[in-house]
């Protein structure tokens, strides 16, 4: 199933108060805002700026978190790679739903989303696949995510029998792809003095819908 991605730059309204965001926060697209963010934590985290903690839920509603790369802010969605046949993968198949936090200790501030999901298997999901490293495209086909392993020596087995069967140009797995997550709210965390933080959060019903933007206490 497709999601229509509704316009990433599309108004905000606030909700019957006088909004005011400035600074970080100013501009009317959330998507242009969490890339600026992301943008300055490249140049001061010492390491992975673009980790975020993705939450699913299981069949019985309990919750799921792990760390895991976000790999591109589109204009109305994020986007990040996994096996599908994970758990991760799986609850989310399930579910079509997910969340994140991006957190930067070096910028104090952080972006927190919920929304639907879709996946990305085709063009796109072949092109990142291509640009990773031949260990890591190796790795993917070898690796049968979120099962138990017996040993090291094992997976490490797997991986000489995947390299002798797909050789040093393997094609992306068919288990193997990208989520994409449209988001129905996105919300801004910036740290104040005496923990009177500055919150704003974006949301929308469905995707198709303009932004309303509300400030919210800290």
């Amino acid at each position: 199933m497709r999601l229509h991605q509704g316009r990433g730059r599309s108004m905000a309204r606030g909700k019957g108060i006088r909004m005011d965001r400035t600074g970080i926060f100013a501009g009317d697209d959330p998507f242009a805002i969490a890339k600026a963010w992301l943008a300055e934590a490249e140049a001061q985290e010492i390491n992975d700026p673009n980790a975020i903690a993705l939450a699913t839920v299981d069949a019985d509603g309990l919750p799921n978190v792990r760390m895991v790369l976000l790999k591109d802010v589109e204009d109305a969605a994020f986007v990040f790679y996994t096996n599908y046949g994970s758990k991760k993968g799986q609850e989310i198949t399930a579910s079509g739903k997910a969340a994140f936090v991006m957190h930067w200790k070096s910028l104090r501030r952080q972006v927190r989303v919920r929304g639907l999901v879709v996946r990305e298997e085709g063009p796109q999901a072949d092109a990142y696949y291509g640009s990773r490293s031949l260990k890591s495209r190796l790795g993917a086909w070898a690796s049968d995510q979120s099962k138990p392993l017996s040993s090291r020596t094992h997976l490490m087995a797997e991986v000489a029998k995947v390299t002798a069967t797909h050789g040093i140009n393997p094609a992306r797995p068919p288990f193997w792809g990208g989520f994409r997550i449209i988001p129905l709210e996105i919300e801004f965390w910036a740290d104040g003095a005496f923990r009177l933080h500055d919150r704003f959060r974006w949301s929308r019903e469905v995707p198709e819908n303009a932004w309303e933007t509300t400030r919210l206490n800290p």
